[in-house]
């Protein structure tokens, strides 16, 4: 971020905005983009969605302004908003064995989740020994080659018939929108502004409408059947909370690491590994568990772990080391993250009917992007009250123990279960 704002100009406030400008379109589009591809085909609208992001991210790495750069940004979140459901949407019509769908949503999960550590590595090593501007380009070739591959190696999924509920459309979108501007806002000026205050009440007027115009209209963009499911339920809130833990640990302990102990990006960004290599292993070794023991067991695992981890951290200081009070959290919660990333989604997406698959993927990410969004503002808002640099993180740490400690209360959403994981 330091290089993007002296290479471009921007001021401090203005740089923020490099990350908000793709949350808030991502955010805000997300179910849109899963109720498009339900009707118009999950293959057709996840390419589509590549293509919009491979085309913003070629345009963002020729940004030669502030202006240029932002409109690039968003136009990523756009396309990652229609392209994120379409993909585990695909993953749920075309793997319809119990087993192979297991382990493919596992896949998914894992590198979802591994993603937001990863571009830590990726971004700090590009940054390092190319420029910023690599961070960008790197996505072209992935997403030229996704482009041309998914046709021919990816069957289309079944098209529900029908058109788009255009007020269900409006009121989740700008709904969405202003609930994560208003986050957005809350981390960076407080929750008390004019702004701050303005962006919820209206996330709230319409998205308390949104199930009204959804239960009248005859196709809705999110059917409510699809709440009905009380371990479906359990299973948004799971990843609403992880999301809320885990974006405010890498905020903190980037800041942490970079500030207290200072590391440069590279060697932060090789700090966080760790935590890929937990995350990986755990997520690799659900597919074999659920069986034998079911979701809510293996979520519960993960949630200790999260929440020993975060316990943890709350032992920082400045005269701390990196083997002594983080490389312990980093394995804890890449573990805890693993296991309830992938339990959560395969609850999730199970007998989800083919034609609300993208909904129904449209609203975990959601879950996801409006967790991450308050984690970060209620920590930040913490952080802000320490008498200290790292008092202030420590008591952000402690808020993010409540995060997780919230998962454990959360699987009492959960029905109890067999060793199959079949209702019981």
């Amino acid at each position: 971020m330091p290089s993007i704002q002296r290479g471009l100009g921007f001021s401090d406030a203005g740089l923020s905005w490099v990350v908000n400008a793709y949350t808030l379109a991502f955010g805000g589009l997300l179910l849109l983009g899963g109720r498009a591809g339900d009707l118009l085909g999950h293959r057709r609208v996840f390419a589509a969605g590549v293509g919009v992001f491979t085309v913003a991210s070629l345009a963002g790495g020729f940004a030669v302004a502030p202006g240029w750069l932002l409109a690039a940004r968003a136009l990523q979140g756009v396309g990652a908003a229609f392209a994120g459901p379409g993909a585990l949407a695909l993953i749920a019509a075309t793997f319809q064995d119990a087993e192979r769908r297991s382990r493919a949503l596992a896949v998914f999960s894992m590198v979802a989740s591994a993603g937001m550590v990863v571009g830590l590595v990726l971004g700090g090593v590009l940054t390092a020994w190319a420029s910023w501007r690599a961070v960008l380009f790197v996505n072209v070739p992935v997403g030229l080659a996704i482009v041309l591959l998914v046709p021919r190696a990816v069957r289309e999924s079944p098209r529900q018939e029908g058109r788009f509920d255009v007020g269900g459309a409006l009121a989740c979108t700008v709904g969405s929108a202003l609930l994560v501007y208003g986050f957005i806002r809350a981390a960076e000026r407080g929750w008390s502004g004019t702004l701050t205050v303005g962006a919820f009440c209206g996330a709230g007027v319409l998205l308390a409408l949104f199930p009204v115009i959804e239960s009248r209209a005859r196709q809705p963009i999110v059917p409510l059947r699809l709440f009905a499911d009380r371990d479906r339920v359990g299973a948004f809130l799971m990843r609403f909370l992880l999301t809320a833990a885990m974006s405010g640990m890498l905020f903190f302990l980037t800041l942490y690491v970079q500030g207290v102990l200072g590391y440069g990006p590279l060697a932060t960004g090789f700090g966080f590994l760790p935590t890929t290599i937990a995350l990986i292993a755990a997520s690799r070794a659900v597919p074999g568990l659920l069986p034998r023991y079911g979701p809510r067991p293996i979520m519960a695992a993960g949630a200790v772990l999260c929440v020993a981890g975060m316990v943890w951290l709350t032992q920082v200081s400045r005269d701390s080391s990196y083997v002594a009070v983080i490389l312990g959290p980093v394995l804890l919660f890449g573990a805890g993250t693993g296991l309830v990333a992938v339990a959560a989604t395969f609850t999730a997406m199970r007998s989800v009917p083919t034609g609300e698959s993208g909904a129904a993927s449209a609203l975990l990410q959601s879950m996801q992007q409006i967790g991450g969004s308050l984690g970060v503002a209620v920590l930040v808002t913490v952080d802000h009250g320490g008498s200290s640099e790292v008092d202030g993180m420590r008591d952000a740490f402690t808020a993010g123990v409540a995060f997780t400690a919230c998962m454990l209360v959360a699987l009492v959403a959960f029905r109890a279960q067999g060793r199959s994981g079949s209702q019981s």
